[in-house]
């Protein structure tokens, strides 16, 4: 009886929280703590376990308060997940940026709104961490395509990879991070047409390595096309042996009011036919399947 007893809770906490949208489940945590004086994620998290867990916990969070949790395990842990950075200051919008700095200040108990920034800089080095403090500025112009300014940034790039010895990053930072994504698109075009044919994204792969190029490449790609982005990622959580469930987590609870409809559109196309559906309930079991299928 116990046993059914918890089977039915788990079953309707599911139907409850990944059926609500994110306002909806922050009020639900303000409702439970003044019917019941306790915290809902403190309970969740003492009645469940691994990565069932985490994702109730996640889509409990407010999502500026969930991404800077993100980059908070992403920086803390054993070494750092440059991946999840990645993934969280490419993806973010200018306004997102701003609400996980202020979310990430308030989490790690500082007083300045820069502490996600200083944290960042002190924990990575190098390309990538020049590329993951640019980011952070939130200095993406906005507007239309300036066509002369195309051809130039086409040309600079040109001339700072694929037409030197060596590469100038600095020069793929200023115009990948700051350009417009009406102007980037534009870029992108002018750019085969400077490197007779060859693509912003071959450059890349071929004057840089390691988690630089993989931050420069994702620019492109949600420049290019977000849904497919975020549904490449999502493939790549799964495909192969063993899954990467952070990854996993951490891409459903955040784009699955945002745009999960589209990228599971998307996804179809680069897992060759197969649903996200299908792949989760390949890669997963038990509550957390359930969990992540209830999302889609």
């Amino acid at each position: 009886k116990q046993w059914y007893q918890r089977r039915v809770a788990i079953t309707a906490g599911i139907a409850v929280v990944c059926h609500r949208s994110v306002d909806q489940r922050v009020e639900l945590c303000q409702k439970y703590k003044s019917m019941y004086g306790k915290d809902l994620i403190d309970d969740v998290k003492s009645e469940t376990s691994k990565h069932f867990k985490e994702v109730l916990v996640s889509l409990l969070l407010p999502t500026p308060k969930f991404l800077a949790r993100v980059c908070e395990n992403a920086i803390s842990g054993p070494g750092t997940s440059e991946g999840a950075l990645i993934n969280v200051l490419v993806g973010a919008t200018k306004d997102e940026l701003d609400e996980i700095k202020e979310a990430y200040m308030t989490m790690t108990h500082s007083h300045e709104i820069k502490q996600l920034e200083k944290d960042v800089d002190s924990d990575t080095s190098g390309s990538l961490q020049r590329v993951l403090i640019a980011l952070l500025q939130g200095h993406r112009e906005e507007g239309a395509a300036d066509n002369d300014l195309a051809v130039k940034d086409a040309q600079d790039l040109f001339d700072a990879g694929s037409a030197r010895w060596g590469t100038d990053e600095s020069t793929f930072n200023k115009v990948l991070v700051t350009r417009s994504v009406h102007h980037l698109k534009r870029v992108f075009n002018e750019y085969k047409n400077v490197a007779n044919g060859e693509t912003i994204e071959t450059a890349i792969k071929g004057e840089m390595s390691g988690d630089v190029q993989d931050a420069f490449l994702a620019i492109v790609r949600i420049i290019r096309d977000t849904e497919m982005y975020f549904a490449e990622q999502l493939y790549k959580s799964m495909k192969g042996a063993g899954t990467n469930d952070d990854k996993l987590i951490r891409l459903m609870v955040w784009r699955c009011e945002i745009d999960l409809v589209e990228i599971k559109a998307c996804f179809k196309i680069v897992s060759k036919g197969k649903t996200l559906e299908e792949f989760i309930k390949g890669d997963c079991g038990g509550d957390y399947k359930n969990a992540l299928l209830a999302l889609c």
